[in-house]
């Protein structure tokens, strides 16, 4: 769980970074993990989520 919401405070602070690093940083990742990482993202920073999915709206196809 703490791998989890590691990457999750990574992926808070890349969004800033853009898209592109925050696609890199989960590529790292796997499936399940990538999921994980983002229901944790939306649970610890909601609008910073919310700043992602509407810059990405297909973000769902890319986490596969």
């Amino acid at each position: 769980m703490e791998r989890v919401k590691y990457y999750a405070r990574l992926a808070i602070e890349r969004v800033e970074d853009g898209v592109d690093k925050v696609k890199k940083l989960l590529s790292t990742l796997t499936v399940d993990e990538r999921w994980e990482v983002m229901l944790e993202f939306d649970d610890i920073c909601p609008d910073r989520f919310a700043q992602l999915v509407d810059g990405v709206p297909d973000w769902v196809e890319w986490m596969a």
